[in-house]
């Protein structure tokens, strides 16, 4: 697939500098570029690479990076215009239609148009699926689900029963969405299982990474909002709301009946414990611990930062003395005052 520059130029709102009937074959980086692709610059830290660059055209924000180059579009966020571009370069990644011969699929299952089932995928009973969806090989969607319009699941996704998706929306290979949630209660020394009986409501454009699990609700359901993005390996457990727009990137874990709000940022390897809620507009930065509920919007941070070992060490010795040194500060602020008191007098 080829596109010229001026074509790619109008698809993102963008002023082509140079030849627009230039061939752009694909997209590729500023380093590695070669003349049938279309390279971008977002971060300036990267503004030294253009003098040498063999990309044919680069996605600029200014006229006079332009300048330096034969060819360019000049766009106001070369970051989204490159992302947006991704789309036209997307490979064909099935080599059949429709159904797969190998593929089963219960009698009263509902299909749309243009729906692909792939190799040895499982489609059980009750099941909805709208147009346009796309099964990936291995993949099981258990009964009483419901796919809207133009859903992805990649191969080996597995969809317990009464999960129920909106549109658009991606699950990459391995995720697992509907397993029971960590629910038990002790009996003279052993646990007894309690039954998730809720399920999951996923919304429209939602993205969910490889091998991250969601667990189905104890009672009510589990709430991923419109447009959430999730990373891969991050664990949603039962009960969680997640609100629209909200994105968390990998190996973070959020504990049952926890609420996040809308348009949050969570980093990597962040822990959330349970039965808080997180207001919208909060990011927390990586590998933070959150173990109470934050009612403004903002950035938080908790954990401590990367330095040398040595100094680090250092740093852990001082920190176990905290206590110590804290009651010798109570200590030391009572003889204070009252000495204070006896020259006052």
């Amino acid at each position: 697939m080829s596109y010229s520059l001026g074509q790619l130029a109008e698809k993102v709102g963008g002023l082509v500098k140079g030849d627009k009937q230039l061939v752009i074959e694909k997209l590729g980086t500023l380093a590695k570029g070669t003349k049938n692709e279309l390279s971008f610059l977002a971060n300036p830290k990267y503004q030294s690479q253009l003098a040498n660059t063999q990309a044919g055209a680069v996605l600029v924000k200014t006229e006079e990076l332009a300048a330096t180059l034969d060819n360019a579009i000049i766009v106001a966020n070369p970051y989204l215009a490159f992302a947006q571009l991704t789309h036209l370069f997307v490979p064909q990644t099935e080599s059949w239609q429709g159904v797969h011969p190998s593929a089963v699929i219960a009698d009263n299952v509902t299909l749309g148009s243009n729906v692909v089932i792939g190799p040895n995928a499982v489609i059980d009973a009750g099941v909805i699926i709208g147009d346009d969806c796309v099964i990936g090989a291995n993949s099981v969607v258990s009964c009483g689900c419901t796919l809207g319009q133009g859903t992805r699941l990649y191969p080996n996704v597995t969809f317990y029963h009464d999960v129920h998706v909106g549109a658009e929306c991606i699950f990459h290979s391995g995720c697992i969405v509907g397993s029971d949630g960590f629910g038990f209660a002790p009996n003279n020394g052993e646990w007894e299982k309690i039954d998730q009986l809720g399920g999951v409501v996923i919304g429209d454009r939602v993205e969910i990474g490889s091998n991250t699990s969601i667990d189905r609700g104890a009672i009510e359901n589990t709430q991923i909002g419109s447009g959430v993005k999730i990373d891969n390996q991050v664990q949603i457990a039962h009960n969680v709301v997640i609100g629209d727009n909200t994105a968390i990137a990998a190996n973070a874990a959020i504990a049952g009946s926890a609420k996040i709000g809308a348009f949050c940022t969570i980093s990597g390897c962040v822990g959330i414990v349970g039965h808080i809620t997180i207001t919208d507009h909060v990011h927390i930065t990586a590998m933070s611990m959150v173990s109470k509920s934050i009612p403004e919007a903002g950035s938080y941070s908790s954990g401590m930062g990367m330095e040398p070992t040595s100094r680090w060490r250092r740093s852990v010795a001082r920190f176990r003395r905290i206590d110590s040194m804290a009651k010798q500060i109570t200590t030391l602020e009572k003889k204070i005052n009252k000495l204070s008191e006896k020259v006052d007098v």
